[in-house]
């Protein structure tokens, strides 16, 4: 197994790699390991003190769960794998606080943290537009948890597809129906015969609308053992520390599986 790097965009926050030589199953365990095992910190409960907005209690804190916060995985625990075992300590959670009074609109960048590591991602996102006589005061637990608990915890947007294998033979005339008929560009007339463009080969996503239209069945289209990744982050952690992290723990699950398979057989 072979990992290549293709495009790595700190700025837009994403990544693009092919896993060469594997199989379906583990690109597929990958992908879920990224987007439901990589923990990241959200905010889990919120104690208001005070709430005289539009907005009821219940959306304010809709609202500031699935605010994506930057996280720190050095320094807080799973509450189910911190000492305290999930009763709450500043090992595995951390406080925020909210006091804004109006007119005014409250914005992600009102929020108060105690750890200047764990913060709101995007700090313009609107909280709610308060009136003259409206204030809004707060406090909110943030903990780390993980995507497969709720996507407020999922890191990122993660998905995959195989490379094309494309063949064209000899009997190709050149009529360039498969050229017309491809929705990504992948192929051109080249000496009155289809070819393949080299730098948009990895565009091609496997519909066989080339394949399908051909009169000759001069092109064949089938899938190979690599695969493209594309990790789009939400903001917690860059592209490359979800893709490590992934790895980390999926390797860590399959060693734990092993030892369980050794004990129940002994």
């Amino acid at each position: 197994m072979e990992i290549r790097s293709l495009e790595n965009d700190k700025e837009k926050g994403k990544l693009s790699f092919i896993l060469k030589d594997t199989t379906p199953a583990y690109a597929n365990a990958l992908r879920r390991a990224m987007v439901e095992e990589v923990p990241t910190m959200a905010i889990e409960d919120v104690e208001f003190r005070k709430n005289s907005s539009i907005l009821y209690d219940e959306i304010v804190a809709h609202r500031l769960g699935l605010m994506p916060l930057t996280t720190d995985l050095k320094s807080y625990n799973l509450p189910e794998k911190c000492k305290c075992k999930g009763k709450g300590c500043a090992r595995c959670q951390l406080k925020l606080t909210l006091k804004v009074k109006g007119p005014c609109t409250a914005y992600a960048s009102d929020i108060k943290t105690k750890d200047s590591a764990v913060k709101p991602v995007h700090t313009k996102t609107p909280i709610v537009k308060l009136l003259k006589v409206q204030s809004l005061e707060l406090e909110a637990t943030a903990v780390l948890g993980k995507g497969k608990t709720h996507m407020k915890w999922s890191p990122g947007n993660i998905h995959y597809k195989q490379k094309a294998i494309i063949e064209i033979n000899d009997k190709c005339d050149g009529c360039g129906k498969c050229i017309s008929a491809c929705p990504v560009n992948v192929l051109e007339l080249k000496d009155n015969r289809a070819a393949i463009i080299k730098d948009n080969h990895l565009n091609c996503h496997l519909c066989n609308a080339c394949q399908d239209i051909c009169p000759v069945d001069s092109i064949k289209i089938s899938p190979s053992n690599d695969f493209i990744f594309y990790v789009e982050s939400w903001g917690q952690l860059d592209c490359k520390k979800i893709v490590v992290e992934a790895i980390k723990i999926l390797q860590e699950e399959l060693t734990e599986f092993s030892e369980d398979v050794k004990n129940s057989g002994s």
